[in-house]
């Protein structure tokens, strides 16, 4: 049973960060301190320097020996459960889309684990499911951020190469496939699919093209490479990486690391959270109403959130064999708040983070 002491240690790490939260939306609503471009550019430094010494600083201090593998392949299961299940829905249905399938897959497989799930699980069940929970974090970081990149790239170079490229199977692309011609191309916005619920998709996705445009060639093949090249490129590519790496070696051989770069690590990792949460008071402040989507969105997002992560996460525990505390951490963990991390991510690439915003 969770005490008043413990329910103050939730509030205790919750709190802080959702005061810059609340001061970043001040200081847009009210006091107007920040411009468009000023929001873009802070929620920029987060997405490529805050959150990847997070990253690493949550990664490396985490030992990779000692992890719980049938908790972490239920999780793993239940990702490219829901994964697979929204691909299909993408694919094969009037309503899905593209944009749509990484939105719904963010909300359902990335929770706030780090800043409610550890201070509400700890009283509730123990020091036990600590370690549960934050090799859920871990293995967000190092896999499922960098798939959430790949996604949100290969929708970046479509998006961009909509109306400039033809594609072309591998075999019938000659010299001048490779090379991508400069073509202006200008676009009236039309109920574009960031603005509409899945159900509204079916004829939302069109774009008026004004002037005569030229289709160069361009391999799906070459589409793929691009944006395996960025994702690799990406900042938060190398902390993930950097940070298992020192892990696997540290935890190996006993080996601290200096505090020189410990030190800096931290101060930049602690920046993380604390502007990722100012980016989405600001990103809210900017918005005419707080819940920027809409009432329908709103309730799509939550039903995914809270009732659909969930059960998919049961039905994998279960399946695997999972039973006890960690049976009741993971499905707790699966219904948590929606990570923050998710909206610095839509924000950046810009795909429905007024839905992230709230959820």
């Amino acid at each position: 049973m969770i005490s008043l002491a413990d329910l103050y240690a939730v509030f205790t790490a919750m709190v802080p960060l959702y005061v810059a939260m609340f001061l970043a939306y001040a200081s847009v609503k009210r006091w107007e301190i920040f411009t468009p471009e000023q929001c873009s550019g802070i929620n920029r430094f987060v997405a490529t320097f805050a959150i990847p010494f997070l990253a690493f600083n949550i990664i490396s201090s985490t030992d990779p020996y000692k992890i719980n593998l049938k908790f972490i392949l239920a999780d793993t299961m239940q990702k490219l459960l829901i994964l697979f299940v929204l691909i299909l829905w993408a694919k094969f249905t009037r309503w899905g889309s593209f944009n749509w399938m990484i939105t719904l897959f963010s909300l359902s497989i990335m929770p706030n684990t780090l800043i409610i799930g550890i201070p509400l699980l700890r009283p509730m069940y123990g020091e036990e499911c600590i370690g549960l929970l934050v090799q859920v974090v871990v293995l967000q970081l190092v896999v499922w951020c960098p798939i959430f990149l790949c996604l949100y790239e290969l929708h970046a170079a479509k998006v961009t190469m909509n109306g400039k490229v033809r594609f072309t199977n591998d075999t019938n692309e000659g010299k001048e496939g490779d090379e991508m011609m400069n073509v202006e191309v200008i676009f009236k916005k039309k109920n574009t699919p960031a603005d509409e619920c899945p159900g509204d998709l079916a004829h939302s996705n069109e774009r008026e093209v004004q002037g005569e445009v030229t289709h160069p060639r361009m391999t799906t093949t070459n589409l793929f490479l691009s944006v395996l090249s960025k994702v690799m490129k990406n900042p938060n590519t190398y902390g993930s990486v950097l940070g298992l790496i020192w892990g696997l070696i540290s935890f190996r051989w006993n080996i601290s690391m200096p505090k020189i770069i410990h030190k800096s690590v931290s101060i930049l990792s602690v920046t993380g959270l604390g502007m990722a949460m100012f980016s989405l008071g600001l990103f809210m402040g900017s918005q005419r109403k707080i819940i920027a989507c809409g009432k329908r969105k709103v309730i799509l997002s939550m039903v995914v959130r809270f009732i659909f992560s969930s059960t998919v996460m049961a039905m994998c525990s279960i399946a695997i064999g999972i039973r006890g505390i960690a049976l009741k951490t993971a499905i707790i963990q699966a219904a948590l708040p929606q990570g923050v991390i998710t909206f610095v991510y839509a924000k950046e690439y810009q795909v429905h983070e007024e839905v992230l915003s709230t959820a």
